[in-house]
């Protein structure tokens, strides 16, 4: 297993949740743009379950599917990187290819981040601009840091 890219990609996945997570409004979780389209806390339930998904490959978990509050949900989410994260810097064996962890859960993961920081825009709070290419992001380090979130 490439472990250190793994353990990158979920520094960034946290990095890049916790500058949509990170300052937003009260109505933010609820956000509804209508259409079928999941509220901010639904779509981090979801992104908490397809990490569920992922780690569930390394070691036995229980699968929970009900969304909590939103506080409950950002715990659970930086919860279950470490969790992975762990899993992968301790190189246990995994019951799918490296590929497979890639391509499913983790890239619907970050498509997932993804969605929260545009409806932080629709929602009007929209997220500062940044260069993703210069963050301070590093192999590891899952809890935002006060220093490192924007």
């Amino acid at each position: 297993m490439e472990a250190t890219l793994f353990r990158h990609f979920l520094a960034t996945l946290s990095y890049r949740a916790t500058v949509a997570i990170k300052d937003a409004p009260s109505h933010f979780p609820d956000f509804n743009v209508g259409k079928g389209v999941r509220t901010p806390v639904e779509i981090l339930a979801h992104t908490s379950d397809v990490l569920t998904l992922a780690y569930s490959w390394f070691q036995e978990i229980e699968r929970k599917r009900i969304v909590g509050k939103w506080e409950e949900e950002v715990e659970r989410y930086y919860h279950l990187l470490e969790k992975l994260d762990q899993a992968i810097a301790e190189e246990l064996p995994m019951k799918a290819k490296n590929e497979q962890l890639l391509q499913g859960p983790l890239a619907d993961a970050m498509t997932h981040i993804g969605q929260l920081i545009m409806l932080r825009r629709l929602a009007d709070a929209p997220t500062n601009r940044e260069n993703y290419i210069k963050a301070p992001i590093k192999s590891g380090n899952i809890r935002p840091q006060a220093k490192e979130t924007k």
